[in-house]
């Protein structure tokens, strides 16, 4: 059996450094460390992009690589500390599963993951198909990481995370997506963002909190 090539060999690495900063991010209560988790998941999945578009000579991934930079990397951590400092919200509340049990069930979440994934790898035609089932990993793990958080902001970094997934997915399985679909989504991902910049701070000074406990309290009085 014919080894692979050094870079395939990278994005392989690359693909599984990605998994474990999901798994990493899965455990974190600190949310400073949370975003910069996902800042460094986002100069991995950068790279990633820079070598695939090195790899296969598609310009086009030169300007998904510089809006990941730009976006995911420099813009989105810097606007997500700067709400954290703001709103004074540094560590999550007890969250429904506790460590132990959470990463329990991210191991089966990886496990179904994989076997998710192979009808889909078994039709990919790219070098990179093998990677499809760590993407679809990191989405459902980042998913994992918003339904047992309970703090607004630990559930947007989820969020983040699970799109950074998707977009991996789509550099593996099609080496990325129409640069008008990749404009759109970053331009949506921003506006969103600024969007829930704003979410937070109407629900800091109607709650003094930002744990989302607050909106049963007001389910219960209607």
């Amino acid at each position: 059996m014919n080894a692979l090539p050094w870079d395939l060999q990278l994005l392989n690495t690359l693909a599984g450094l990605l998994l474990m900063l999901s798994f990493a991010m899965l455990s974190q209560r600190r949310i400073v460390a949370l975003v910069n988790l996902l800042a460094l998941q986002g100069a991995l999945l950068c790279t990633a992009t820079l070598l695939l578009a090195w790899r296969t000579g598609s310009h086009h991934l030169y300007v998904s690589a510089a809006l990941t930079l730009g976006l995911k990397v420099i813009f989105l951590p810097w606007l997500l500390h700067r709400l954290i400092h703001r709103l004074g919200v540094y560590w999550d509340t007890e969250p429904l599963l506790n460590v132990t049990e959470t990463m329990l069930v991210g191991v089966l979440v990886v496990i179904f993951a994989f076997g998710l994934a192979q009808p889909i790898s078994a039709l990919a035609s790219t070098a990179t198909r093998n990677s499809i089932g760590i993407a679809v990993a990191v989405i459902l793990i980042a998913f994992l990481t918003m339904i047992t958080r309970r703090k607004a902001m630990s559930q947007v970094v989820g969020f983040l995370s699970m799109e950074n997934g998707l977009f991996f997915g789509a550099m593996s399985a099609t080496y990325g997506m129409p640069m008008i679909v990749e404009l759109g989504v970053a331009l949506d991902v921003l506006v969103a963002m600024l969007v829930l910049g704003v979410f937070f701070f109407q629900i800091r000074e109607q709650f003094d909190s930002l744990d989302l406990k607050h909106f049963e309290s007001l389910k219960e009085d209607q």
